[in-house]
């Protein structure tokens, strides 16, 4: 989605067993076209027979062990389907250190650089100087969460098995060891002297939950799982860095963001919306989004559909376990009184119900 500025259902990645169909087209592929240097490092992690022969892509750095995962060390690489050794023995680093090799090539055309970074999935391991430096810190986790929760459940299956206090410490360590290395890049743009004219976006594909709603993972429509990092620095359109935005920004504007910025038309295909008129301070913006989730085996979590608006959410379960919900996020930002049924919400209900199959059919989503 982050790719091709489109909704899963149309670029077909659906889950974790639904593989890459090689004519959709990447937002690196349509630069490259308009005279882009292009470069797609890190995880790939979809599936199909290998890594893809990515369009549009003039070197591919990437890695198939662990089925796409990755290993947090001494992790074997491929560049252009060439397999290569691991030259530093911690992930983060070596991704970073093949990002600064590609800014450093000489050239004479702008580049587009995707970073995709293993971490911070799990087994969260951090580099060996950075282990243990919150052991001793205070935790702050959920008030419906207990140090239990990671061994119950579906946490065999999800990978996340273990104390929940002992895997929100490597947690917050591996976290750190990538804010280092995303520092080290933001420090090489600066001493490049490239920082002025480069646009950099920092982003997460998902969020996580730490014992909220009681749940260890991200594969519920709720807060802590739909909502990612996005941050823009556009030194040449942002006047007045540091402030915080709250509209609300899918992964799916990525594209047609970079798109625009490099003074293209955006694709009609795109589900997405440039949100270059947020980054020059104009307020009209979406008032509601499409959310979508596909079975994904052996994971249990329910397909379903949800639609956010700026004051509410009402999610849909595929099948019969799961009864809808229905939240006021504005006054119950933690979800946790569903007001689905009760008295009293029966008119937003229908406007929500409505709202999210009008996105549905906007996105070209059918059921029968």
């Amino acid at each position: 989605s982050f790719l091709t500025g489109q909704y899963a259902h149309t670029h077909g990645v659906m889950n974790n067993l639904t593989p890459w169909n090689n004519n959709n087209v990447t937002f690196l592929e349509l630069l490259k076209k308009t005279g882009y240097d292009t470069a797609f490092i890190g995880k790939w992690h979809m599936p199909g027979e290998g890594l893809p022969q990515l369009k549009g892509v003039d070197q591919f750095i990437s890695f198939t062990v662990q089925r796409g995962q990755g290993k947090y060390f001494n992790c074997p690489l491929y560049r252009n389907g060439v397999k290569l050794p691991a030259r530093k023995e911690y992930i983060t680093e070596e991704l970073t250190d093949y990002a600064i090799d590609f800014i450093n090539q000489e050239r004479e055309n702008p580049f587009c650089l995707y970073l995709s970074h293993k971490a911070v999935h799990h087994q969260f391991k951090p580099p060996k100087d950075l282990k243990g430096i919150y052991r001793d810190a205070k935790l702050e986790l959920p008030i419906e969460s207990d140090k239990w929760l990671g061994l119950v459940n579906n946490n065999i299956i999800y990978g996340t098995l273990g104390t929940l206090d002992k895997m929100y410490r490597a947690y917050c360590e591996t976290i750190h060891a990538t804010d280092r290395e995303v520092g080290r890049l933001l420090n090489h743009l600066d001493k490049s002297g490239l920082a002025d004219n480069t646009i950099v976006i920092y982003a997460g594909d998902n969020g996580f939950f730490w014992g909220e709603h009681r749940l260890v993972d991200k594969r519920y429509a709720y807060e802590e799982s739909i909502r990612v990092p996005f941050i823009v620095r556009d030194p040449m359109l942002i006047k007045k860095p540091g402030e915080h935005n709250k509209k609300m920004v899918l992964n799916i504007d990525l594209a047609p963001t970079l798109i625009e910025r490099a003074g293209e038309r955006v694709p009609d295909n795109m589900h997405g919306m440039s949100i270059v008129p947020l980054l020059k301070g104009k307020a009209l913006w979406r008032s509601s989004w499409l959310y979508e989730y596909f079975l994904d085996f052996p994971y249990t979590a329910p397909g379903m559909y949800a639609v956010r608006t700026d004051e509410y959410k009402y999610i849909e379960y595929q099948g019969k376990n799961h009864a809808p919900e229905l939240f006021h996020i504005a006054n119950d930002p933690k979800e946790k009184n569903n007001l689905f049924g009760k008295k009293g919400s029966e008119e937003i209900l229908i406007r929500l119900k409505n709202e999210l199959e009008s996105l549905k059919m906007d996105a070209g989503i059918c059921e029968t």
